[in-house]
Parts: structure tokens; C-alpha cells; sequence
């Protein structure tokens, strides 16, 4: 039973449950881009070159690199939007570190204490 109280304690650990979200959200994340660019960039795009379907249908030589582009377009829209959030976290921790620290009451008293007992 050690070995199954060490495992338990290992994968209950902040950073592994931590992990473990990230990746949930991040997978659904992803659907939901796949979903934008797929349902409703690429249309648009398709419509402006003339065929709706102008990425679905497109090859190179016989091979289709349609859904290669749109691979493309799924990374480059989730790597824009990891540096939106990326950036806002970021902007918000130099505000965190910026506000000066409070001195807890006690602390200021032992100072008072000490500058009255060097008097």
C-alpha cells in the first residue's frame, strides 16, 4: 500500500491537476479553432477566390494541401490568441509587482519598540 499512497499523493499534486486542466482546455480550445477556420475563415476566403470550397479542393502536383492550409491558419490563430492571454497575464503580475508591500501592523510595532529602546 506505500507505493499506491506515494502514486496518490504524486498525482494529486497543484501542478499535475494543474496539467491536467490545461490540457482538457486546451484540447477543446483547439475544436473550437478548428471550428472558426474551418466553418467560417475558410468559406470566407474560399468565396473570395471564387470557389467555396477553393482550400477543400486545392492540390499541389496531385496532393491535396487544402487541409494543410488550414492546419496552417489553425496554428497561426491559436499561437495569436496564447500571446493575447499571454500578454494580458503578463501586464497584470507587473501591476501585482509594482504595488508596494504593506508592513503588517506587529511589525511596524516591534520598530517602534526598537527605535524607542535605542533612545
Amino acid at each position: 500500500m506505500g507505493m499506491l499512497k506515494e502514486f496518490k499523493e504524486f498525482a494529486m499534486k497543484g501542478n499535475i491537476v494543474d496539467l491536467a486542466v490545461a490540457v482538457i482546455i486546451g484540447g477543446a480550445f483547439g475544436k473550437i479553432i478548428s471550428s472558426i477556420v474551418d466553418d467560417v475563415l475558410m468559406p470566407i476566403i474560399g468565396k473570395i477566390m471564387g470557389d467555396p470550397n477553393y482550400f477543400a479542393t486545392m492540390t499541389a502536383g496531385g496532393v491535396p494541401v487544402g487541409k494543410f492550409i488550414q492546419a496552417v491558419f489553425n496554428f497561426i490563430i491559436i499561437a495569436f490568441v496564447l500571446f493575447i492571454v499571454i500578454k494580458g497575464i503578463n501586464a497584470m503580475k507587473k501591476k501585482e509587482e509594482a504595488a508596494p508591500a504593506v508592513t503588517p501592523e506587529d511589525i511596524i510595532l516591534l520598530r517602534e519598540i526598537r527605535d524607542a529602546l535605542k533612545k
